[in-house]
């Protein structure tokens, strides 16, 4: 059985294709051709791009995002200790039993 290899693209790359696709002196066929992706993956990229458009010039946004997974990384950090605490004592009460 012939399995696909999936390529991964990085964000430059991602980047190139949607500035080609608005810059609009090209056919979407023709800019999927020259960079080897299907028309259909550059109009996925292009929709996120639009979508994520109006958050660029939010300020701070980086920052609060960073904050917000420091704080999660570290309730995940919590629990895996407490669950870790609540096994170890439900054994030791077992031995005194």
């Amino acid at each position: 059985m012939d399995k696909k290899i999936r390529r991964v693209h990085t964000p430059a790359f991602k980047t190139q294709v949607v500035l080609a696709l608005l810059k609009g002196d090209k056919t979407r066929g023709e800019i999927a051709s020259e960079f080897g992706i299907h028309p259909t993956q550059a109009d996925k990229w292009k929709q996120k791009f639009l979508v994520a458009l109006p958050t660029i010039f939010i300020e701070g946004k980086g920052d609060e995002l960073k904050a917000r997974e420091k704080l999660i990384e570290e309730l995940y950090r919590q629990l895996g200790k407490l669950k870790y605490e609540a096994e170890w004592l439900k054994k030791k009460i077992g031995y005194l039993e």
